[in-house]
């Protein structure tokens, strides 16, 4: 049985400027090993989740993995059989990745697509791996059909100032609108989540106006100036000109990703716009200025939220991208990475994949809840009204991209700690499920399609050789973890 060590380990790494000592051939041989051996656990893992989907739910959305059952609660996508495609690649799994694409070549039909889907949650997932899928594998199957997606979610640009309503219906004749319970905004990740998979399609197809209309909503985003770098999570986009709608700044729910992507955009067009490159640093500054916090006793970095002007002192699962991120922007920065900038950037991005690393490690499980709050005794407490872990893969993200960067192998022991509490705690006869509370241990009905996507997928490249990716000069990671060039 697994049992997690504890936190306040390894708090040499906590202040961020721990160097490792210098490895021996013999001992990286060793090292190596030992990962190689991990990852074909991992991938072991993977073929578990797969066979119970592909058992219980082919074709559908999502597999119920404790009822043995299928749902389509993404409008029936084949949302998981198609977010799975660049892991079963980058896994060897070619007779699954084979099936699935025969399934997408004779099943796959966008204009059956029941109701409403989320425009963002559909290109990070549907569009993206696709997409993904025809740059690994060079079959024009994924590229008809991300063509077709593609063409289909341009509806939703149809706005006074071209920046996308939240929602679309994809079926012929179909139209676009905000969600439910924000009618007259958008909200800033979704707007800002799109331009890596749309100037891809861009790109393969020659169809110019998919690059067009998603750079358009982020620089018409982007032309509403903010002091500190930084944006609110809501954008008024229905009249004809552009307000913000709330003055909350959040680098978790409903902000993150949006300055993901203003990195990744740069990375993308050969580092050749410079002013995404600006625009990301200056939010960059923002965050290090006003955003970032350190608990006591233990001094752990995190990434604070502002509401209304008042800062709120907790940090989502989702904001532990962000550690990852900091450090590719320090790797790739124009000034060098040795300049003072990129050097605050890559510390802090060490330092918060620490605290993320604790919020793992300090659970009665090993796995991390939803968000922590910074209160109490000893730093943080588990979130009392989200005390959930859905199979989030943040954390393992962010310790992959610093494994693929910096080398310590001290991102994999971490790694291998969260995937033994994922795969004692979580695991079914029919996949992977959800975990109710992160102390209690009690599994939920639902294993998303991201499970798979990404986070079994970061944890398989951590511990394997990266199999030839480049983030510093060639690959650049959708935020579902869809690798693209």
């Amino acid at each position: 049985p697994f049992a997690p060590l504890g936190g306040n380990r390894y708090a040499e790494y906590n202040d961020g400027t721990y160097q490792p000592p210098k490895w021996t051939p013999s001992e990286l041989r060793q090292l190596d090993d030992v990962a190689r051996a991990r990852s074909v656990v991992v991938k072991e893992a993977m073929r578990h989740a797969w066979n119970g989907y592909r058992k219980y739910a082919w074709g559908k959305d999502e597999v119920l993995p404790l009822t043995h059952g299928g749902q389509n609660n993404w409008g029936g996508q084949g949302t998981t059989l198609v977010d799975s495609l660049s892991t079963l690649w980058m896994m060897g799994m070619k007779d699954e990745f084979n099936e699935a694409r025969d399934w997408i070549r004779d099943n796959l039909d966008f204009s059956k697509v029941e109701g409403a889907v989320s425009v963002f949650e559909t290109t990070i997932r549907n569009l993206g791996s696709l997409l993904s899928a025809f740059d690994m594998s060079g079959d024009k199957v994924f590229l008809e059909k991300a063509d077709d997606l593609g063409n289909r979610l341009m509806r939703a640009f149809d706005t006074p100032r071209g920046v996308p309503f939240g929602e679309v219906e994809l079926f012929d004749g179909g139209s676009a609108y905000n969600t439910g319970w924000h009618k007259t905004s958008a909200v800033l990740s979704e707007i800002g989540t799109l331009q890596v998979e749309f100037r891809y399609l861009a790109r393969v197809t020659g169809k110019s106006e998919y690059a067009t209309v998603a750079m358009r909503a982020l620089d018409e985003l982007l032309k509403l100036d903010t002091e500190s770098g930084l944006y609110p999570t809501f954008i008024h986009n229905t009249k004809n000109s552009l307000s913000f709608a709330n003055n909350d700044i959040s680098i978790g729910a409903m902000g993150d990703s949006f300055y993901e992507y203003l990195l990744k955009i740069w990375l993308q067009g050969g580092k050749t716009e410079g002013n995404y490159r600006i625009l990301y640093d200056r939010a960059v500054d923002g965050i290090l200025d006003y955003l970032v916090h350190s608990s006591r006793p233990n001094y752990l970095t995190y990434v604070a939220e502002l509401s209304q002007g008042k800062v709120k002192h907790k940090m989502d699962h989702l904001s532990c991208f962000l550690g990852g991120n900091l450090a590719l922007g320090a790797y790739t920065h124009p000034d060098g990475l040795a300049s003072m900038r990129a050097q605050r950037q890559l510390k802090v991005g060490k330092q918060l994949a620490y605290t993320c690393y604790q919020m793992y490690a300090r659970s009665k499980s090993g796995l991390s809840p939803e968000y922590v709050s910074f209160e109490g005794s000893d730093d943080f407490v588990k979130a009392h009204d989200a005390p959930y872990y859905n199979l989030r893969p943040e954390t393992s993200e962010t310790f992959f991209i610093l494994y693929h960067l910096t080398k310590d192998p001290v991102y994999r022991e971490w790694g291998w700690e969260v995937f033994q509490a994922i795969d004692w705690h979580c695991r079914t006869d029919a996949g992977y499920a959800a975990i109710k509370d992160v102390d209690t241990m009690q599994k939920n009905n639902r294993m998303e399609s991201f499970f798979i996507a990404e986070t079994l997928k970061y944890l398989y490249l951590l511990q394997g050789d990266s199999h030839g990716l480049d983030l510093l000069n060639k690959h650049v990671f959708n935020t579902e973890a869809h690798p693209l060039r």
